[in-house]
């Protein structure tokens, strides 16, 4: 199948050697490119958005494969469409299609269907095509069209594209196509576009549907941009971070109706930016995980993890807890040994949950906890469910919780939870112990 270039020599110019001369006006070929998972960007002219488009594709690296999602404008074909076959034209030339990774994707979906009618005349996907091959001539695409729907279908297709990457094996970069508010004055355009950046940047898809829900935002691809944040947590997505955001009034010079565009990268948390626990524990159970390997503690040790103390080491799955490990009191060396050691439990023993699989490793949240030691409490005034955790002990049975929990807002709650967790009976007289933590992510 081909899909001809339908909009060339409109939106952007036929010619190729125009297109190029004017793309690189646009893109930044010098700036450091980032391993994005997905990126947001929009599909207005060249003219009004192309400087937002090119800003955004210029810091993240081109993979050679790139799956493209954009909103159905034309009202044509099935509501959700993907090709799995052929090859699209634009004056750069030919871009083939993935065929094997769109078919995986198709299977994993009960919603997306094989058409060609709802691509034929669409723009939204066209428009990114000569961005991509300006910076990776032999890159392949998965086309997507969504219509209008609920967040369910789109955070299914979102999943149906996560899991057919993990199963594939392979990197892809996830488009998802879009411009902001609608033809709206300047500062009414600014006011709504902010209300759809802060979720996206927080990754957080409900709340991008309930705001343009209440607010009658009328950004034409949220429903690709819901898809793209589900697949792309699925990945491992941690942040976000808006390279680019105006308007067509920048550039037309009226600003009494305009429309938004926003530029918006997708990432993992980068390694160097977490905590030394954190890097420990995350280190740890990525090697036991994938090489069944016990790492060794740093040499020489930071002064950090040169004492003793109790560790709590948690792990977090889509803000979800995955496992929850730790020692009240040392029962090693240093507190790298600690960590190492409750790392492996947390993922591997915690009786709640299944151990955690190799394909869930860039999933993960990490947070460690160091406590400092216990000590006697006499009178429940003494704890802060904010500040100290406790202990609850009764002969050989001892329950603790962690301070600062979400839901447990008094020490009444923090002790009632405790003698659950001991199987100590409301009535049996306890011992009372605080501890402080200090919490690395």
């Amino acid at each position: 199948m081909i899909r001809e270039a339908a909009i060339a020599g409109m939106f952007y110019p036929d010619s190729p050697s125009e297109l190029k001369n004017m793309i690189n006006d646009m893109v930044d070929e010098n700036t450091v490119k980032e391993d994005a998972i997905g990126i947001i960007m929009p599909h207005a002219g060249y003219i009004y958005s192309g400087s937002v488009a090119g800003a955004t594709i210029s810091k993240v690296k081109v993979k050679d494969t790139c799956i493209i999602l954009g909103p159905n404008h034309t009202g044509m074909g099935k509501p959700f469409s993907i090709m799995t076959d052929g090859i699209w034209k634009t004056p750069f030339g030919d871009v083939k299609i993935d065929s094997g990774l769109a078919k995986r994707i198709l299977a994993n979906s009960k919603f997306l269907s094989e058409d060609y009618l709802a691509h034929i005349s669409e723009h939204s996907i066209e428009v990114q095509l000569p961005f991509l091959q300006y910076f990776n001539r032999n890159v392949r695409i998965v086309p997507i069209i969504l219509s209008h729907a609920t967040g369910t279908v789109y955070r299914e297709i979102g999943r149906s594209i996560s899991k057919a990457i993990i199963d594939s094996g392979k990197e892809a970069l996830i488009i998802a196509s879009s411009d902001m508010t609608h033809y709206e004055d300047h500062d009414s355009v600014l006011k709504k576009d902010n209300l759809a950046i802060e979720p996206i940047l927080a990754l957080n898809e409900d709340e991008l549907l309930e705001r343009i829900r209440k607010n009658d935002i009328s950004m034409c691809g949220y429903g690709p941009v819901v898809s793209l944040i589900t697949a792309a947590r699925e990945l491992g997505a941690r942040e976000a971070e808006l390279v680019k955001h105006q308007t067509s009034g920048d550039t037309s010079g009226d600003y009494s109706r305009v429309v938004g565009y926003a530029g918006i990268i997708i990432k993992k948390a980068k390694f160097k930016d977490l905590s030394e626990p954190v890097k420990l524990a995350k280190n740890t159970i990525e090697t036991y995980i994938n090489e069944g390997r016990i790492i060794e503690p740093p040499d020489p040790l930071p002064p950090l993890f040169q004492q003793q103390a109790g560790v709590f080491v948690s792990l977090h799955k889509f803000d979800q807890l995955r496992g929850c490990i730790g020692t009240f009191e040392p029962a090693h060396d240093n507190i790298a040994e600690e960590i190492i050691s409750n790392a492996i439990s947390s993922a591997t023993r915690d009786p709640r949950f299944s151990p955690v699989t190799a394909d869930e490793l860039a999933q993960l949240d990490y947070s460690v906890d160091i406590l400092t030691a216990p000590e006697p409490v006499e009178d429940i005034k003494d704890l802060d469910p904010k500040k100290y955790g406790v202990i609850v002990e009764r002969d050989y049975r001892k329950g603790l919780l962690l301070p600062d929990l979400e839901g447990v807002d008094t020490a009444e709650q923090q002790i009632d939870i405790c003698r659950r967790k001991a199987g100590i009976m409301p009535n049996e007289k306890v011992q009372l112990y605080r501890f402080e933590v200090k919490r690395y992510k």
